[in-house]
């Protein structure tokens, strides 16, 4: 009997180790080990016939278990590919559109001052709009007052606090707002253009707008023509 106990336990170190989890027993480890306690169970004492379905049927399930997983796992990166082409092919659809897209920055080139677009959703006292270069520090402060509940702009002329002219690039705009009793608010920013190109980055689209790369998910609206392009 000793023997037998020797070798089941062997067979079972073999399958939990087979696995890549040491600690999930699957469906191949389980079939090994049923066949080993098989190969070596004593003569005279064999495994009976209440037993040895019992085992047939939890190995039967674990494999439906696992197959069931495989097939979801694979239905699940099937859904997302084809999200992804969706999601691509409406991207394309958007070059030459105006839309509207959350967003905290703005780029400022040659040519440009850039719009700084934000909503408050209720009056506000004073507002504190801070223009950050690439490594945090703060170039600029800008400062409206008394606004009521809705969306503002407020143009940048791309120098600092000390009228020095800056360089060209990306900046984030934080805003800070306060109420008539001094409360804070939290206004959102956003931004306004037309789609010039598309751009992939590990599958996903970006959306070029005004120098800048727009996630398709941060688009709200697709706006009509601005009266100007019309005619």
């Amino acid at each position: 009997m000793s023997d037998v106990s020797s070798v089941s336990s062997s067979a079972y170190s073999y399958g939990t180790n087979g696995t890549s989890d040491s600690s999930v027993l699957g469906k191949d480890d389980f079939l090994q080990l049923l066949v080993t306690q098989l190969t070596n169970q004593d003569p005279l004492e064999p495994m009976s016939d209440t037993e040895y379905i019992a085992q047939l049927a939890q190995f039967s399930s674990l494999e439906q278990l696992q197959n069931l997983n495989d097939s979801m796992e694979a239905g699940l990166n099937w859904d997302y590919l084809q999200l992804q082409t969706i999601n691509n092919t409406m991207a394309t659809n958007l070059i030459g559109k105006d839309v509207r897209a959350t967003y905290s920055s703005v780029y400022l080139d040659d040519n440009n001052m850039p719009q700084i677009n934000f909503t408050v959703d209720q009056y506000a006292a004073k507002v504190h709009i801070k223009i950050l270069n690439e490594d945090g520090g703060v170039v600029r402060t800008l400062t409206m007052e008394d606004l009521v509940a809705g969306e503002h702009s407020i143009e940048w002329d791309g120098r600092d606090g000390n009228h020095n002219r800056m360089e060209n690039g990306t900046y984030t705009i934080s805003i800070t707002a306060t109420d008539a009793d001094g409360d804070s608010l939290s206004p959102s920013t956003y931004i306004e253009g037309r789609v010039d190109g598309i751009v992939y980055r590990n599958g996903s689209a970006y959306l070029q707008i005004d120098g800048l790369e727009i996630g398709l998910s941060n688009v709200e609206a697709i706006l009509e023509p601005r009266a100007e392009d019309e005619g």
